[in-house]
C-alpha cells in the first residue's frame, strides 16, 4: 500500500544527481534558492559511478600494466609483471567512493535536501516521489529535469551474463582472453583499448564506415585506428552484428561485412551503440512538457522547457552527451531560474576521446566553419616535433588550430595526441576569451611541455612558425 503524506513544498527540485542535476543543485542553493534533489539510485549519477570516473580508472590502470611491459625503448625490462584484477577493481571502487562521498558531502554543505526515489510528475508545479511503498508529494516553484540517459539494448543481443553494456564491462572480475565490442564510438574504443592494454584479443564491430565517426574525422580516427592496430585489435567496419549464441563459456557473434556472413567466438560482447534519454516513465505529458519523437526534451537557451517552471539540462536535451556538458547547463538552468541573464553558448565545449592516442576537439572544425561561409587558416604543428613529446616516446599526433582569415580569431582546435584532454582546456579558454592567435603565439609555454604545441601551431597560423620548416 502507497502511503501518502502532505505536500512539501521546496523552491527548486532537481530530478537526478548526476553531474548535470548536482552541480544544478549546488548553483540554485547558492543562488539563494530552497533545493531539494531526487536520486533513485546512486549520488553522482552514471558518470561518476559506472561511467566517466571508473572507466578512467580502468584505462589507467592498463596503461601502467601496458608500460611495465613494454618499455624497452627506455632501456626497462621487467620480469613476471601480473595483474590481479581483483585489485584493479577495488582501485577503482575506491575512486568512485571518495567521489560520490564528495558530491553527496558538498549537496550537504550547501543545504540541499537529497530525497531517495522515483519522481513522477503530477503537473507542472508539483511531482510524487515513490521510494518503495511510501509516497510524498512535492511542490515546487520551478523543477530541473537531469535524469540522464542509458545504454541502448539491441533486441538481437539481450543483455545477459555473457552479453554486456559499458556497466557490466565495467565490472568483470577478471580479464577476458577474447572480446568482441559491437560499437566502434567513444565508450567502444575506450573500453575496448581499455582491456587491449590488459592483453584481451578485442574484435570492434562499427555499422559506419569510420570509427569515432561522430565528432572526430578520419586523420584522427585513423590514428587512433593504428595505434589500437599494433595492440592486436581487429576492426570490422560496415558491419552490421546480427546476432549471438551464448555457449557454455562464451559467445559466438554473427555478423555481416562486405556482403559475407561471419561468426566469431569471444568470451564476452560489449553493446556500445549509444544511449538513449531517461524521459519515460516519469509523468512529463502529465506536466505537459514537449518531446521529439526521440524522446529528448525541447528546449530554449536558458534549458527552459514549454512549460515555464520546468527546466531540462544534460542527456534528456539535444546535444552530445557530455558530462561536462550537463554541468554547464546546470549552471545555466539555476541561473536562470534566479533570474540571471544566463544563456547556453556550446562552442566552447569540448569532446574528449580517452583513446591511445587521446583525441580532443573545441569549437568549429575547418568543414564546419567552411559550411557556415567562414574563412579560415588552418595550422597545424606535429607532436613529432616537440621536445617533451619525443621524451615521453609519444611522437604520434598533431594539433590542428582554426583561426578566422580576417583577424586571426581563434574559433576552433583538434587535437590527437599525448594529453590532448588536459591541453585542449587553454584552447577552449581561448575561444571563450576571444583570443586571437597572437595571443597565443605571444603566451610564453614553460619548456619543455606538450603546451608549447599550442603555441608553435599559432606560430604556423601567422605564418613564421619557428620549430618547423614552412
Amino acid at each position: 500500500m502507497v502511503v501518502g503524506d502532505f505536500p512539501i513544498e521546496t523552491d527548486t527540485i532537481v530530478i537526478g544527481s548526476g553531474p548535470g542535476g548536482y552541480v544544478a543543485a549546488i548553483r540554485a542553493a547558492q543562488l539563494g534558492q530552497k533545493v531539494t534533489i531526487v536520486e533513485k539510485e546512486y549520488i553522482g549519477g552514471v558518470c561518476l559511478n559506472v561511467g566517466c570516473i571508473p572507466s578512467k580508472a580502468l584505462i589507467s590502470a592498463g596503461h601502467r600494466y601496458e608500460t611495465a611491459m613494454h618499455s624497452e625503448d627506455f632501456g626497462i625490462t621487467a620480469e613476471n609483471v601480473k595483474v590481479d584484477f581483483s585489485k584493479v577493481q577495488e582501485f577503482k571502487a575506491g575512486v568512485v567512493k571518495k567521489l560520490t562521498g564528495g558530491v553527496e558531502a558538498l549537496l550537504k554543505g550547501n543545504k540541499v535536501t537529497i530525497v531517495r526515489g522515483e519522481a513522477y510528475f503530477v503537473d507542472s508545479n508539483s511531482l510524487r516521489v515513490i521510494n518503495g511503498d511510501s509516497a510524498q508529494t512535492y511542490t515546487f516553484k520551478n523543477a530541473i529535469i537531469a535524469t540522464g540517459s542509458r545504454p541502448i539494448e539491441l533486441p538481437a543481443f539481450k543483455y545477459s551474463k555473457r552479453v554486456l553494456n559499458s556497466t557490466g564491462a565495467l565490472n568483470l572480475t577478471e580479464i577476458p582472453k577474447k572480446i568482441v565490442v559491437i560499437g566502434g564510438g567513444v565508450i567502444g574504443i575506450e573500453l575496448g583499448g581499455a582491456y587491449a592494454n590488459f592483453g584481451s584479443q578485442v574484435t570492434i564491430l562499427e555499422g559506419a564506415d569510420e570509427i569515432l565517426s561522430m565528432g572526430f574525422d578520419k586523420q584522427m580516427a585513423a590514428l587512433v585506428k593504428r595505434t589500437m592496430k599494433k595492440k592486436g585489435v581487429e576492426f570490422y567496419t560496415k558491419a552490421m552484428a546480427k546476432g549471438v549464441e551464448e555457449t557454455e563459456n562464451g559467445v559466438i557473434v554473427t555478423f555481416e561485412t562486405k556482403g559475407e556472413e561471419k561468426k566469431i567466438e569471444a568470451d564476452y560482447v560489449f553493446v556500445m551503440v549509444g544511449r538513449r534519454p531517461n524521459t519515460d516513465e516519469m509523468g512529463l505529458e502529465q506536466a505537459g512538457v514537449k518531446m521529439t519523437d526521440r524522446g529528448l526534451i525541447e528546449i530554449d537557451k536558458q534549458c527552459r522547457t514549454n512549460v515555464p517552471t520546468i527546466y531540462a539540462i544534460g542527456d534528456v536535451v539535444a546535444g552530445p552527451q557530455l558530462a561536462h556538458k550537463a554541468s554547464y547547463e546546470g549552471k545555466i538552468a539555476a541561473e536562470a531560474i534566479a533570474g540571471h541573464p544566463s544563456e547556453i553558448d556550446y562552442l566552447g565545449i569540448p569532446a574528449v576521446v580517452f583513446s591511445d592516442p587521446e583525441l580532443a576537439s573545441v569549437g568549429y572544425t575547418e568543414a564546419q566553419a567552411k559550411e557556415e561561409g567562414i574563412d579560415v587558416i588552418v595550422a597545424k604543428f606535429p607532436f613529432a616535433a616537440n621536445g617533451r613529446a619525443l621524451s615521453l616516446d609519444s611522437a604520434d599526433g598533431f594539433l590542428r588550430l582554426i583561426t578566422r582569415k580576417e583577424d586571426n580569431l581563434v574559433i576552433g582546435a583538434q587535437i590527437a595526441g599525448a594529453s590532448a584532454s588536459d591541453m585542449i582546456a587553454e584552447l577552449g579558454l581561448a575561444i571563450e576569451a576571444g583570443m586571437t592567435a597572437e595571443d597565443l603565439a605571444m603566451t610564453i609555454h614553460a619548456h619543455p611541455t606538450l603546451g608549447e604545441i599550442t603555441m608553435e601551431a599559432a606560430e604556423v597560423a601567422l605564418g613564421s612558425p619557428i620549430h618547423i620548416i614552412k
